[in-house]
């Protein structure tokens, strides 16, 4: 348990520190080195798209993560029954205590340890997003730090696999000398970028499938069945009526599902 709560403080910590070496070098070294192409126009030149696209990415991902942590799902620790009374909220029915949390919550997915919080419907639709935007945010970085080893190196990528074998090669140019430290710095950072953000994509899509079929992990883990429900609105008790204003800025779960039966 003190390792799961070590890792509820790390993980959080490791994932702030990612994204400010990731907007160090995109704002001070991969961009910078884009308008130094004398063939781009000054209005629609390649650095400032990608610099807009990029904004456009960290700010959807950061800001779902935010939200995330402050829409956290509802503590039912002490539930009211309908005589009035108090009942254990870990002993209604679809619900679950989380030890590092110490809350009972309801519809419970999983704990994130990236975000210190569990996800459950009434952040769910904000998680997904923050792992979308994230798995984006990282392969434009792997991108644009491509670009830029490609033209300080004038090394082609043209190969896929010229990019396999980046790394032992750089390794080895790195102890002989002949790689400055900050370019060995920015090798290592595109694979771990890719990482990331295969690691996320997979992931969205893994929790999009369980969303269709109106399931959280919680319950395929326990072996719970799922709710014979159409798909159509298992999608719209998370991501809501206003999905589509969701994806392109970090909103609140407004107007799902969740919403409604607590409105009621």
């Amino acid at each position: 348990m003190l390792v799961l709560r070590c890792l509820n403080v790390v993980a959080p910590a490791y994932f702030l520190g990612i994204s400010l070496v990731t907007f160090v070098l995109q704002l001070f070294l991969f961009i910078p080195s884009m308008f130094k192409d004398p063939s781009a126009t000054p209005l629609f030149s390649s650095a400032l798209l990608h610099g807009a696209l990029f904004l456009f990415l960290s700010a959807n991902a950061l800001g779902n993560y935010i939200l995330v942590i402050q829409n956290s799902p509802e503590d039912l620790t002490s539930a009211d029954k309908p005589n009035g009374s108090t009942l254990p909220g870990s002993a209604l029915p679809g619900t679950h205590f989380c030890r590092l949390c110490a809350r009972v919550t309801q519809r419970h997915d999983h704990h994130c340890f990236f975000t210190g919080n569990c996800i459950g419907n009434k952040n769910m639709r904000n998680f997904i997003m923050f792992c979308l935007y994230t798995s984006l945010a990282c392969l434009d970085s792997v991108v644009a730090g491509v670009a830029y080893i490609s033209t300080v190196l004038s090394t082609s990528f043209a190969n896929p696999l010229s990019f396999l074998t980046l790394l032992p090669h750089s390794i080895s140019q790195f102890f002989s000398g002949a790689l400055l430290s900050s370019e060995m710095f920015v090798i290592l950072m595109l694979y771990l970028w890719l990482g990331i953000g295969l690691a996320c994509a997979g992931f969205c899509c893994h929790q999009m499938l369980l969303i269709l079929r109106g399931q959280t992990r919680y319950q395929v883990r326990k072996g719970m069945v799922a709710r014979a429900r159409p798909w159509k609105k298992n999608l719209e008790e998370v991501f809501g009526k206003r999905w589509l204003l969701g994806l392109l800025i970090p909103m609140f779960n407004v107007g799902n599902g969740y919403h409604r039966r607590k409105e009621k």
